[in-house]
């Protein structure tokens, strides 16, 4: 079994919410991520897939140590990251990069391909100065632009080349982790594939580690070796890809793979539809939270909140219904 490079453990993040400005009160906690755990292996995709506010969002930045935990720990290669300070910190950020959703707003449009996918080595001396060019015209060529490139401004490029310079400019710095925040959703579909591709032969080639938070099934049934779906700060199932895909177990997430559009025209499946609204996670549900709009409801999942059991080997879900 491949080495573990990403290991997260009870991970919480809990936001006050306050009243008042000089003598301000907590009226309560929104739990956006409340008690996950997961493993990302080296050269392998963990997916994480849910709803718009679920907490896959939050879950990243406690990843990339842009935030702090309220509980429970994160370790990259067998270190916990949130103690982690000075130079230990500076060499935990160059090893764990991101490419984010909008490869237009993630990249500086006054500054030249060269000096954006450049920086990372000349802000952590990675390179001797005299090196540095040729580096980029290595990093260009790997995500499959040509050299002339780095003479150009981000605006120059279309949407799908920007996105291969945010690949670049994650890659600078050889890390063993990269933290993928939708990094297709804002593509064309005649271009989605492409990028896809080059992180799987990017993947393949560097031996490379992913995070990819994603709201496309195809795109993370394409990429993920193994999934994890979240709903309201919880995982309530984790599989290997193909397992999750062919026997979703929870509810929750037989509802989203029976909303997503099927690969061929004539396949036809039941369509599960769920009643009212995610709550709110300032005041989440006693019991199971997707009780409320669950469609297999007991009596039991109002009251006492279940268990993570293994129904399948490497197959985990979070329901009383297993």
């Amino acid at each position: 079994m491949a080495e573990a490079v990403l290991e997260v453990q009870g991970l919480k993040k809990y936001f006050p919410v306050r009243r008042g400005v000089l003598r301000s009160r907590v009226l309560g906690w929104v739990k956006a991520v409340d008690g996950i755990s997961f493993t990302a292996r080296r050269g392998e995709t963990f997916g994480l897939v849910g709803e718009s506010g679920c907490g896959k969002t939050t879950t990243a930045r406690l990843i990339l140590s842009l935030d702090r935990p309220t509980e429970g720990a994160v370790q990259v290669l067998d270190r916990e990251i949130h103690g982690l300070r000075g130079r230990d910190l500076q060499r935990y950020r160059a090893s764990v990069q991101a490419v984010f959703q909008d490869p237009y707003s993630s990249l500086n449009p006054r500054k030249r391909v060269r000096s954006i996918v450049g920086e990372p080595l000349v802000v952590n001396r990675a390179l001797p100065r005299r090196a540095i060019p040729g580096r980029i015209a290595e990093l260009l060529d790997q995500v499959g632009l040509p050299p002339n490139s780095a003479d150009l401004y981000p605006h120059e490029f279309s949407g799908g080349q920007r996105q291969r310079i945010a690949i670049a400019r994650a890659l600078a710095l050889k890390p063993s982790l990269l933290v993928l925040d939708e990094p297709v959703s804002a593509l064309d579909v005649s271009i989605r594939a492409q990028i896809m591709n080059l992180l799987k032969d990017l993947q393949a080639q560097l031996g490379l580690t992913y995070l990819l938070i994603a709201h496309d099934l195809a795109t993370v049934r394409y990429i993920a070796t193994s999934v994890g779906v979240m709903y309201l700060g919880r995982l309530v199932e984790t599989a290997e890809g193909e397992e999750l895909f062919s026997r979703p177990h929870h509810p929750y997430t037989q509802a989203l793979l029976s909303a997503a559009l099927p690969s061929h025209p004539d396949i036809k499946r039941e369509e599960v539809i769920l009643p009212g609204e995610v709550p709110s996670p300032l005041h989440v549900p006693s019991g199971c939270r997707f009780h409320p709009r669950c469609p297999a409801a007991m009596p039991i999942c109002a009251e006492v909140d279940p268990a993570v059991r293994e129904v399948r080997p490497g197959h985990h879900v979070a329901c009383h219904l297993y």
